[in-house]
C-alpha cells in the first residue's frame, strides 16, 4: 500500500476535510502552515526521504517510520519517501500556506505588516510583510536572542 493510491488518499483527504484540518482545495496535497510542523507516518521503514525544495518545506526523520514535516516558506513542493528496496511509499505535493489564526494584518496600500494577537497584539516576523516591518522585528528578535544566549554563558 502506498500513499499514491487514489482510494487511500481520497479517504484520508475526506477524513481530514470532515474534521476541518484541510479545506477541499488542499485535499490533493499534504498541507502545512509556515513555521508549523506535522507528524507523518509511513507504513514501512523509510530508507530515503527527498524534499523537492527544502526552502519551502523540510523533513526531519524521527525514526524509520516517523517524520516531522515543517513549513519554511509559502509555496508548493513535493515529498518522496522510498523504502529500503527503492519502492515509493510517498510521492505527494506539499502545500505551505500562511497561518493566520490569532494574527492581524495591517495594509497600507501595497505594504503589509503582521501582528500576533494572542491576546495582546505585538509585531511578528512574517514572510510577505513590508521590508521595514520585517527587518525591524527580525532585528529586535536577533538582538534579544543574542542577549539571552550571552547571559546563559
Amino acid at each position: 500500500m502506498t500513499f499514491r493510491s487514489p482510494a487511500l488518499w481520497g479517504a484520508i483527504a475526506f477524513a481530514l476535510a470532515a474534521h476541518g484540518i484541510v479545506s477541499p482545495a488542499d485535499a490533493g496535497m499534504i498541507s502545512v502552515e509556515v513555521d508549523h510542523a506535522r507528524v507523518l507516518k509511513v507504513p514501512r521503514p523509510a530508507a530515503t526521504v527527498i524534499v523537492g525544495n527544502p526552502a519551502i518545506a523540510d523533513v526531519s526523520v524521527q525514526d524509520a517510520s516517523t517524520m516531522v514535516l515543517t513549513g519554511r516558506s509559502y509555496g508548493i513542493t513535493n515529498l518522496i519517501v522510498l523504502d529500503e528496496d527503492g519502492r515509493t511509499m510517498v510521492d505527494e505535493s506539499i502545500g505551505v500556506k500562511s497561518f493566520e489564526d490569532g494574527t492581524v494584518r495591517i495594509y497600507r496600500q501595497a505594504e503589509r505588516e503582521t501582528l500576533s494577537c494572542s491576546p495582546v497584539c505585538e509585531p511578528t516576523v512574517t514572510i510577505g510583510d513590508n521590508d521595514f516591518a520585517f527587518s525591524r522585528s527580525a532585528g529586535q528578535f536577533s538582538t534579544r536572542e543574542g542577549m539571552a544566549s550571552g547571559a546563559a554563558k
